[in-house]
């Protein structure tokens, strides 16, 4: 299948969230052998139209200061010529949503939309216009799925399809040391790993030893925090891992703990919960995390700092596990096969197949 996706800006021009999930979108079909391009402003050196990278190939729709306005009037005409079987577009900015629409227009192609929501979803015209304009829409979680609605997406075009994680990767990796709780996230303003210290020092009188992977501009105030807690001894802050590292840790750790305010999927606590934690989750009207503990008997959902505190004693109570079978259906090639069977229904209702 030859898959056109649109994004103005990658992973390779800026890191954020949304371009991530849309670079792993593109490795899932890369992986599964299909032809995968991407059309975006120019970001390599040199002349070249396109540039190959991780088997995706890349095609510079527009370059320079203009960048922006010529990529949306060429756009249509490029997938046009290109004759995709599906075209598949980034939400951001919504002006190429429209764009897009026109070229799957002209091509004759259905038109996915994958909207990951990182900077929330504002209410404007644009993003109104964008909400009409797709044959489906993909979001991450329930969350990201209600906020497309609230702007004028059909609920019976919205999939929710998760980040996906590696199984076999997990089970690869050999357990790290025993650590009672574990936490990880980069330590930025939006952390709010105040929660799980203030937690924590609720606790001080019990035997416990926590870790706290990631870096960032918060991470002295927080050391400064536990210091001030009386909990800096039992407390490690490992800075940045690499994922293996982190997976390791995760299958020694016995709980996992998720406090951010804001997430649009918690993939780090899918690694961790599949790598055997126990997940406590402080609840978050902007955070989709207490979705994947919701119904389970290893996770826990918590409003407060005592009710936190409560989940890791009870947490206690559980057997420690280093891979748990129940999160399987995020393995890559299953999310992978999820993609591809959305793009044959569309298909399908378009007379393409």
């Amino acid at each position: 299948m030859r898959v056109a996706f649109v994004s103005l800006e990658t992973v390779h021009h800026h890191s954020s969230e949304t371009n991530q999930r849309f670079r792993t979108v593109c490795e899932l079909l890369v992986e599964r052998g299909h032809d995968v391009h991407c059309y975006c402003t120019g970001f390599w050196a040199g002349d070249e139209s396109t540039f190959e990278h991780n088997g995706v190939t890349y095609h510079a729709v527009a370059t320079g200061p203009e960048a922006r306005r010529s990529f949306c009037l060429r756009l249509p005409f490029v997938l046009a010529a290109a004759s995709p079987d599906v075209i598949h577009t980034s939400a951001q900015p919504a002006s190429q949503v429209l764009a897009a629409r026109w070229g799957a227009t002209l091509a004759r192609a259905p038109l996915v939309l994958e909207w990951y929501g990182d900077d929330g979803i504002p209410e404007t015209r644009w993003t109104r216009l964008a909400a009409g304009r797709p044959d489906r829409i993909v979001t991450p979680s329930e969350l990201v799925a209600t906020w497309t609605q609230e702007i004028g997406a059909d609920g019976d075009i919205v999939d929710i399809l998760p980040n996906p994680i590696d199984c076999d990767r997990i089970r690869d990796v050999d357990p790290g040391e025993d650590v009672d709780v574990i936490y990880a996230r980069r330590l930025d303003e939006g952390a709010n790993l105040e929660s799980l210290l203030l937690g924590l020092a609720e606790l001080r009188d019990r035997d416990w030893h926590a870790t706290v992977i990631g870096d960032g501009p918060e991470r002295e105030r927080y050391e400064s925090l536990a210091s001030d807690l009386r909990i800096d001894d039992r407390v490690a802050f490992a800075g940045d891992l690499d994922l293996d590292e982190r997976i390791a840790a995760y299958r020694g750790a016995h709980v996992f703990t998720q406090t951010a305010a804001h997430c649009v999927f918690p993939t780090e606590m899918l690694w961790a919960l599949s790598a055997g934690c126990v997940g406590i989750v402080e609840y978050h009207a902007n955070s989709s995390a207490h979705e994947l503990v919701e119904g389970w008997d290893r996770g826990f959902r918590t409003t407060s700092e005592d009710e936190l505190a409560e989940a890791i004693l009870a947490a206690g109570d559980l057997e420690s596990r280093t891979y748990d079978e129940r999160f399987a259906d995020y393995d890559r090639s299953t999310v992978a096969e999820q993609y591809l069977e959305l793009y044959r229904t569309l298909q399908d209702d378009h007379g393409l197949l």
